[in-house]
């Protein structure tokens, strides 16, 4: 590294000065040099490889004020982990401070209110293991190993999205059930147009913005805070606490996996198009395509195999969930099928293994689709077919039921009348295939504009280049007004 590469990375900042500010943390200050720094660096996307000057392990809600004030008086660049799962990396910074909210992952369950209190460092799979053990769940991703924070703040789609929508879903009350509605405007949303109809799942947020205040957000403190981080991302401050209401689940659903031959794309995919239209609220689904790992795991026949996976999730009875999914695994024969009742906690760890760590190299885009008409199919079955990993994930995210019956500007998701996403998850082991792969991706994305109205899932934004992105994925009015709420609570941004 050369030198003024290396004054760069460290921030010429007096030695009292970092002396007094760990002084002030019950967590652990990392620089570089330090035993567990690059470790506590490395996020999921192995190709992300940042070096922050300073990474701060918080314990508590004290030692993120006292880092986000240290920065704020030395002019570093902040970034904030939470699982680090985020494929962007924006959890790591090069030359600023990386504030590591992972040693605060508790969560508190209070199974009669049926609420739960979850730290921001938390991840899914800390999440699930408390609620389910009361009988309950919220809607979350669909690997444990993510972290609340990123994937609620951008919205959050998961299994249980058919009964109870994104995680950001706030109280949404349909016209005609009486005077209350939420305190934002609904009415200019559409709502008395209806039926928009959802309950609550995320409460509120204790939030640490730029200037070191702690602020309660919820529909009735800090409001437009509040309507911010239901989806706007994480540029508002450090949400260190979630507030979620809980919904019940089975002691175990229907979990469906059929894994067809991907030459079957054109035939099967206007099958799951079409049974998924009628399908019930409770079934949510997505179409993944993927090649069968050389592992004895799997039978002999299908190792190495490109194959298309109809995944579904019943919330639901277990025994009417495999039911209502039969017509799924009959599309001919499966080359293998992964289907089963399992407990819902179970389920939300069957990716785990797949998405190993800062083992692999990762470009992931996203988009979503108008429709999935033959033109459409076609031109995702021709583009897959040339894929230049093996290793590489394509799904097409069925969405319906609750994820369409909020109001367009009732949070900053915007518009939920799309009725499918695309998610185009390039993954590679060696850094002399990132061109290649990259360009693929990039051209695959650019090709399927066409079927899309330009917007995109931020959870999946690439490696978040692009002047416009954040702009076209939330289109400009919300954009405008996530603005004026980043102005507000962070005017320092706009000085």
């Amino acid at each position: 590294m050369n030198a003024s590469a290396e004054s760069w990375i460290r921030p010429q900042l007096s030695a009292q000065a970092i002396v007094d500010y760990r002084a002030n943390l019950r967590g652990t200050l990392l620089q570089p040099g330090d035993d567990a720094y690059d470790a506590t660096r490395a996020v999921w996307n192995g190709i992300i490889d940042r070096r922050p000057a300073f990474i701060a392990r918080c314990y508590g809600v004290a030692d993120v004020i006292a880092s986000v004030n240290f920065a704020r008086a030395h002019g570093l660049l902040v970034a904030v982990r939470a699982g680090g799962h985020n494929v962007a990396g924006y959890a790591v910074c090069d030359g600023g401070m990386m504030i590591d909210l992972s040693p605060m992952h508790a969560v508190r369950v209070d199974p009669q209110a049926r609420r739960a209190w979850v730290q921001g460092g938390a991840t899914w799979g800390d999440v699930d293991c408390e609620t389910t053990a009361f009988g309950l769940a919220t809607p979350g991703g669909l690997i444990s190993q993510t972290g609340v924070a990123g994937l609620t703040l951008s919205g959050g789609i998961g299994w249980l999205r058919g009964t109870h929508g994104l995680c950001i879903e706030m109280n949404t009350v349909a016209a005609g059930w009486g005077d209350a509605q939420r305190v934002f405007d609904v009415l200019d949303a559409g709502l008395a147009k209806g039926p928009w109809i959802l309950g609550e799942t995320f409460s509120a947020a204790d939030i640490v913005i730029a200037d070191g205040r702690l602020l309660r957000a919820s529909e009735t403190e800090n409001s437009d805070l509040f309507w911010g981080v239901c989806g706007g991302g994480g540029n508002f401050g450090i949400v260190t606490s979630f507030e979620f209401r809980l919904h019940p689940i089975e002691p175990t659903v229907m979990f469906c996996g059929p894994a067809y031959p991907e030459t079957r794309a054109r035939e099967i995919m206007p099958l799951w198009r079409d049974f998924m239209a009628t399908a019930p609220d409770q079934l949510s689904g997505l179409v993944e395509f993927s090649t069968v790992p050389d592992d004895p795991a799997y039978p002999q026949e299908a190792r190495g195999v490109r194959v298309m996976a109809l995944a579904a999730v019943y919330d639901g009875p277990a025994d009417e969930g495999e039911a209502v999914v039969r017509t799924l695994r009959e599309f001919g024969t499966p080359l293998v099928d992964f289907s089963g009742k399992m407990p819902y906690r179970t389920i939300q760890t069957l990716y785990d293994g797949l998405f190993p760590k800062g083992r692999d190299r990762c470009y992931w885009k996203s988009l979503y689709l108008n429709g999935l008409d033959s033109s459409v199919i076609e031109d995702i079955a021709f583009r897959l077919a040339r894929r230049p990993s093996e290793m590489t994930f394509a799904s097409v995210w069925g969405f319906g039921g609750a994820v369409q019956r909020v109001a367009p500007k009732a949070t900053p998701f915007g518009d939920r009348s799309m009725p499918y996403m695309l998610s185009i998850d390039s993954i590679w082991s060696k850094s002399e295939d990132d061109a290649t792969n990259i360009a693929w991706t990039r051209s695959f994305w650019s090709d399927m504009q066409r079927h899309s109205n330009g917007r995109l899932y931020l959870n999946f934004p690439g490696h978040g280049e692009g002047e416009e992105l954040v702009r076209d994925a939330f289109g400009r009015e919300t954009y405008a007004r996530l603005v004026a709420v980043k102005k507000k609570y962070d005017p320092i941004s706009f000085a």
